[in-house]
């Protein structure tokens, strides 16, 4: 199934109470969104980092693809507006990051540089039982580094999609990448990556290659 490119990848921050944990942060009450823009899009197997704004860190995700416009919608509409699944890399420029915040500022530095939403491909609906947990995970050069299932989520994929369209729509193409769990670590040139899904019995599995950005 093909959808057109999105307008917006929305990314929701500290939706796994173990990742929170790990970087001191407090638990949200509400989901905590950002924003990455479609120029920050690579697909896998290509994984291209900065090389020269210190670490740049590994965050996997489960992508949601978005099929119809979602505008205002109950959790229950949200799930209907759902056109497939997927693996993404939020890359993160930590150091960048610590340094905004500290300061107050927005995260943009760190989390929307070109390159640094990864997506694999989509797997369409059709192929998942949304009422059995998803589980994903990222290997590194054959260790695993990060394992997370959607039932240890904050906010749930129905309740994340319903929140963020009571601010804005989402249309056609457009990913959220529904949170990290712990376990963010520094990428490396020349790294192997294994991305995995599982869905009520079935896997999927993606592999990527880190280079230096240009």
């Amino acid at each position: 199934m093909g959808l057109q490119p999105p307008s917006k990848i929305v990314c929701v921050g500290r939706n796994y109470l173990d990742h929170a944990a790990e970087l001191n942060n407090p638990v949200p009450t509400r989901p905590l969104l950002f924003m990455k823009p479609p120029s920050s899009i690579t697909r896998l197997p290509e994984v291209r980092i900065p090389t020269d704004q210190g670490e740049c860190q590994h965050e996997i995700e489960l992508a949601v693809y978005i099929g119809i416009p979602l505008r205002k919608a109950t959790s229950e509409q949200a799930l209907k507006a759902i056109a497939g699944y997927g693996v993404a890399l939020d890359l993160t420029l930590r150091q960048v990051q610590s340094e905004l915040k500290a300061q107050g500022q927005p995260w943009e530095r760190a989390k929307a540089f070109d390159g640094s939403c990864v997506l694999g491909p989509m797997v369409g609906r059709v192929e998942f039982n949304p009422e059995s947990d998803f589980e994903i995970a990222l290997k590194v050069n054959g260790e695993l580094r990060q394992q997370g299932k959607s039932s240890e989520m904050i906010f749930s994929i129905a309740d994340l999609l319903a929140d963020i369209s009571q601010q804005f729509t989402l249309v056609p193409g457009d990913v959220v990448l529904t949170g990290t769990p712990a376990g963010v670590a520094a990428l490396g040139l020349n790294d192997a990556l294994e991305l995995t899904l599982k869905n009520d019995n079935q896997q999927w599995q993606w592999t990527g290659n880190v280079s230096a950005a240009e």
